[in-house]
């Protein structure tokens, strides 16, 4: 059953005390270890390094969303503020897409493509108004239920 799972696979579901006590595991791993689970010797001599890495939970993917410099959120942030136009993203859409990310089990790579996703059309229609001052992105958009608003501009009277 060990087997299995270091290579990646289940049979069956999981708890989370056995997910974390696999991950204490797999930062154990000696290359010996690698060799009596099939690996061949040449591939395991190519490898200097061995290390393991944790499954990214749902907060740091909301970080990845907008703490790096080239943040997802800050980029289309300022795409949309060449226009004038100023892009909201509530919290509990940041979960959202956070939470849809985890469920396609792809990490920060589903990130991108959940966020083009919603953005796509936005960013066409965006450059041919003037008239608008925000866009707001809320849970029930990412969650495709609702269309992203647009707020438009005051008109000075």
């Amino acid at each position: 059953r060990l087997g299995s799972n270091f290579l990646g696979f289940r049979g069956d579901s999981e708890t989370v005390k056995e997910d974390i006590q696999m991950d204490v595991i797999l930062e154990k791993v000696q290359p010996e270890d690698l060799l009596h689970f099939g690996l061949i010797p040449e591939f395991i001599g190519r490898l200097p390094v061995h290390t393991a890495l944790n499954k990214l939970k749902k907060e740091d993917l909301i970080r990845i969303l907008t703490e790096p410099r080239n943040a997802l959120v800050k980029q289309y942030g300022k795409q949309l503020a060449h226009h004038g136009v100023r892009l909201k993203i509530s919290d509990d859409a940041l979960d959202a897409f956070a939470e849809e990310a985890v469920a396609r089990g792809t990490g920060a790579r589903a990130l991108r493509s959940i966020f083009e996703r919603i953005m796509l059309d936005i960013m066409f229609e965006i450059p041919s108004r003037d008239d608008l001052e925000s866009v707001t992105i809320t849970r029930e958009v990412v969650e495709g239920k609702k269309e992203p608003s647009l707020r438009k501009k005051r008109r000075a009277a």
